[in-house]
């Protein structure tokens, strides 16, 4: 990397992702019962977590709701927000 470019290393939103996932599965009618179901899962606990933002899929998981869903991995992941991408859109 060149001396004085500043990179910040991407962090996931755990919380903003999971709404994603809730979004994406009521767009396409599903139940948590039938992403459940899909992923072989005996109970639905991991998908209310990734879905309240306490965990996030794993990344087989991650790649099988984007098979789901019919949208790529990076539609499903939300970046957080840095300080300095906040100030861009209070000035814009």
């Amino acid at each position: 990397m060149k001396e004085g470019i500043k990179v910040e290393y991407p962090v996931i939103d755990v919380y903003a992702t999971g709404k994603n996932i809730e979004r994406l599965r009521k767009e396409k009618g599903l139940r948590v019962k039938d992403i459940s179901s899909y992923m072989g899962f005996l109970e639905p606990q991991a998908v209310y977590k990734w879905q309240q933002g306490k965990a996030l899929p794993s990344l087989d998981n991650m790649f099988a709701l984007s098979v789901l869903f019919q949208v790529p991995m990076e539609n499903i992941l939300v970046r957080q927000t840095t300080e300095m991408e906040k100030g861009k859109h209070l000035a814009a």
